[in-house]
């Protein structure tokens, strides 16, 4: 699949599918936390914030890293940590090496950009190929695109292909830049140590508030002075609001990283049944503390194909074509056990694609049933 030649994602959730499920198990977050569950004093102050996000929010980031909030930039999501990076570190013509499947974003935003955008493939158990990156590796390769642990197939990088990845950035003079957002433990983030490495991440997936916009970069202070400078330029600021909002979400972390283990362990359990009963129709990628997974679609059928049919019974996956494969489909389980159990019962009877009696496609009267399209 050629990059100009996508289904995109945005086409997906926001046209095709919106409106037509009641069981959402193809967003890529942790079930979304409510406003009730956070405190903040009514009497904050509604001002412009700070362009590099309030002091207290960035205080609180760079712990996460044990490291400085010098280091830090308060953003819109990591979307826009992303896009920042891209707009403040290349200019056309610059090299841009990216792994598939994966984001849309950092192929069609690099190229938007003029860059020369090549496609780095994960070997065949969906590890990093660091080889096959090196081989792509040009004299003007500026940035090195990686996201651990993966969305879409839910594995981490392994340390030693880190170590290859980031050798590699730095006899090139390049950066790093590392999506973090399902990393549980960001001191072990290379952003720490070295400063050809930009570490994004945000209270999106596994916090579980997307709807509070707030994501954050960690990286060079000289990297972090130009994108705040780009955020100036285009949002000025975040809503203080919403970051005073995630202080109150970061100063009870623990609570939050209990609920995560809690619940995904819950529904990945239910997941590997379902691939076991179905073991001559999917193949599942074991997640790395992902709230999703990766199922290798054996049947023959496009995934985009198999996702409609499911999407007819009420039920949202996310079809490989959205994430530049062709070969599976991303399933999230971070849902009330009873949903991830009812969207399962009506996608097994679809699997194989026959003529077969549809699955009932009633309204799941279960708890969180009405589950809203998130950020993916």
């Amino acid at each position: 699949m050629s990059i100009t030649d996508e289904y995109p994602m945005q086409r997906w959730v926001f046209q095709d599918a919106a409106g037509r499920f009641d069981i959402d198990l193809g967003d890529s977050n942790m079930l979304p936390g409510r406003l009730d569950q956070l405190a903040v004093d009514p009497g904050l102050e509604l001002d412009y914030g700070h362009d590099r996000g309030i002091g207290a929010l960035r205080d609180r980031v760079a712990d996460l890293y044990a490291g400085d909030a010098a280091s830090v930039l308060i953003t819109q999501g990591a979307q826009q940590a992303l896009y920042l990076v891209y707009a403040s570190l290349l200019a056309p013509g610059a090299q841009v090496i990216v792994y598939r499947p994966g984001w849309q974003q950092s192929w069609d935003i690099t190229a938007d950009l003029g860059c020369q955008v090549d496609c780095a493939p994960y070997r065949e158990d969906l590890t990093f190929d660091v080889e096959a990156a090196a081989a792509l590796a040009g004299p003007g390769l500026r940035l090195i695109v990686a996201n651990s642990p993966c969305n879409p197939t839910g594995r981490r990088i392994a340390d030693a292909d880190l170590r290859g990845l980031l050798e590699l950035a730095e006899r090139r003079d390049a950066y790093l830049l590392l999506d973090e957002e399902y990393a549980l433990d960001l001191r072990d983030s290379p952003a720490r140590s070295s400063d050809r490495v930009i570490s994004v991440s945000s209270l999106s997936k596994v916090y579980g508030f997307p709807g509070l916009r707030v994501g954050w970069m960690y990286g060079p202070p000289e990297v972090v002075e130009g994108c705040a400078r780009r955020k100036f330029l285009s949002t000025i600021a975040n809503s203080v609001l919403c970051e005073t909002l995630a202080c109150d979400v970061l100063d009870h972390r623990d609570h939050y990283l209990r609920r995560y283990a809690d619940i995904t362990s819950q529904g990945l359990r239910l997941v590997r049944e379902f691939a076991r009963r179905n073991a001559d129709a999917v193949q599942l990628v074991e997640p790395e503390n992902t709230p999703f997974a990766w199922l290798r679609l054996t049947t023959g059928e496009q995934p985009l194909s198999l996702c409609r049919r499911v999407l007819d019974a009420g039920v949202l996956l996310m079809p490989g074509e959205t994430l530049g494969a062709t070969d599976g489909f991303r399933i999230c389980f971070a849902r009330d056990p009873e949903a991830v159990t009812e969207g399962l019962r009506r996608i097994e009877p679809l699997l194989r694609p026959t003529p077969q009696a549809p699955p009932s496609a009633a309204p799941f009267s279960g708890q969180n049933s009405n589950l809203p399209n998130g950020v993916l």
